[in-house]
């Protein structure tokens, strides 16, 4: 089995790599810091299955996903992040993700995650699954002036949302401070807001964000 595992915190992903290793010796494993050599990897060796990060800079894991998808519409892409919220959720699967798992998960359930989603079986996190089957897309609370932002846009509201500083959130994009001010702009003006406080509580309101959640 062929695993590329896509993170660009190196210390993350060498550890989740380390342990994959162990667990399933059979895998031979590849690694990502980014969506761009996410892109390269895949073009280098097709592998069963890509592991995902949503938060990569430059290019987002939802935009990567998008674009190994439409080069190679049976690429298997398991989602493995530390966000849970319902929205992003969706996003991942909407881009085009086999299965969806938290950090939050204990290795058996990685493992089992993998072992499926490289199979060919959907796999969503059992409270992300009961949660989105309580709760379809029709009747998630989402605004719906959100889903009038393109990805790279919802990315940005979420981290802004989260109170992450603009020079953090360009640094982690690979984008200019120029750039970003740009996106906030046109972010804030198809959301019909003026204020940062706006921002928050439409990002709560529609569960995008949780009051108290640590930004990742």
């Amino acid at each position: 089995m062929k695993i590329l595992l896509v993170d660009d915190h190196a210390v993350v992903r060498q550890g989740y790599a380390s342990l994959l290793r162990a667990l399933l010796p059979e895998v031979q494993l590849r690694e990502a810091c980014d969506g761009e050599q996410a892109l390269q990897r895949v073009q280098e060796e097709i592998p069963n299955l890509v592991i995902m990060d949503i938060g990569l800079p430059g290019i987002s894991g939802l935009e990567t996903t998008r674009r190994l998808r439409q080069r190679l519409p049976q690429l298997r892409v398991l989602f493995f992040s530390m966000h849970d919220e319902l929205p992003l959720v969706r996003q991942a699967l909407d881009a085009g993700a086999i299965g969806y798992l938290t950090k939050n998960s204990s290795p058996e359930v990685l493992v089992e995650a993998v072992k499926r989603t490289a199979a060919g079986h959907a796999y969503i996190e059992q409270q992300l699954a009961t949660q989105l089957a309580c709760n379809p897309a029709s009747s998630d609370g989402l605004d719906p002036r959100l889903r009038e932002l393109t990805q790279r846009e919802f990315e940005i509201f979420v981290m802004l949302a989260r109170g992450l500083p603009p020079r953090q959130i360009a640094e982690k994009l690979c984008i200019s401070a120029k750039t970003l001010s740009n996106y906030q702009t046109l972010v804030k003006n198809k959301l019909q807001i003026a204020s940062q406080a706006e921002l928050v509580h439409l990002a709560i309101d529609s569960g995008v964000v949780r009051v108290g959640l640590e930004s990742a």
